[in-house]
C-alpha cells in the first residue's frame, strides 16, 4: 500500500505553470493597480483598491517560496534571490504586452463560456465571430512577445525566473 502521506521534493510540472500563470497575472495586476491608486478619487473606491493591493502583496508573498519547488534542477539548487535581482525600472513595453494578452486570453475564456451558456442561435453566432477575434489577437500578441523575449513561453527556467522578476518589481512599486 503507497504512502498517502508522502512529501514531493518539487512541484508536479501542471502546477508549476498554474502557479506561473497565477503568479504573473497576480504581479501584473498588483502593478497596474499600484499605478492607477493615485487617480482614484472616490474614498471607497479608493478603499478598495487599497485592500486589492494589500491582497495582491499577501499574494505574491505567499507565492513566490514556491518557485524553489519548481521542477528545474538550477531552480532547485539556487536561492530565490538569484532569480530575483533588485528591479531596475519596469519595462513598459512588456508591461503592456503582458496587459494585452491577459486580456485576451480572458476574452477567449470568457466567450467560450459564454458560447456554452447561449440558448440564442444568433446570439451564439456573435459570440462564435468575437471569440475567433479574441483568439486571433492573442495568437498576435503571444507572437509579439515571444519574438521580443518578454515571454518565454519554451524556456520553463526562463519564465519562471520573469516571473520572480516581475513579482519583485510589483512589490517594489510605491503606492
Amino acid at each position: 500500500m503507497a504512502d498517502k502521506s508522502r512529501v514531493h521534493q518539487h512541484l508536479a510540472w501542471h502546477e508549476t505553470l498554474e502557479l506561473h500563470e497565477i503568479a504573473a497575472t497576480t504581479a501584473h495586476h498588483l502593478t497596474e493597480f499600484k499605478l492607477q491608486l493615485a487617480n482614484v478619487q472616490d474614498p471607497t473606491l479608493r478603499g478598495l483598491y487599497m485592500e486589492a493591493i494589500r491582497n495582491l502583496e499577501q499574494n505574491t508573498l505567499e507565492l513566490l517560496p514556491f518557485y524553489e519547488k519548481a521542477p528545474i534542477p538550477m531552480m532547485l539548487k539556487d536561492s530565490l534571490e538569484t532569480f530575483s535581482p533588485k528591479p531596475m525600472g519596469v519595462n513598459l513595453t512588456a508591461f503592456y504586452g503582458r496587459k494585452l494578452l491577459i486580456f485576451a486570453k480572458n476574452a477567449v475564456r470568457n466567450y467560450a463560456v459564454a458560447i456554452t451558456e447561449t440558448a440564442t442561435p444568433a446570439l451564439r453566432v456573435i459570440f462564435q465571430k468575437q471569440l475567433q477575434k479574441a483568439i486571433e489577437l492573442h495568437a498576435k500578441t503571444f507572437d509579439f512577445m515571444l519574438q521580443r523575449s518578454y515571454y518565454p513561453a519554451y524556456d520553463l527556467e526562463k519564465l519562471l525566473a520573469e516571473d520572480l522578476k516581475n513579482a519583485k518589481t510589483s512589490l517594489s512599486v510605491r503606492r
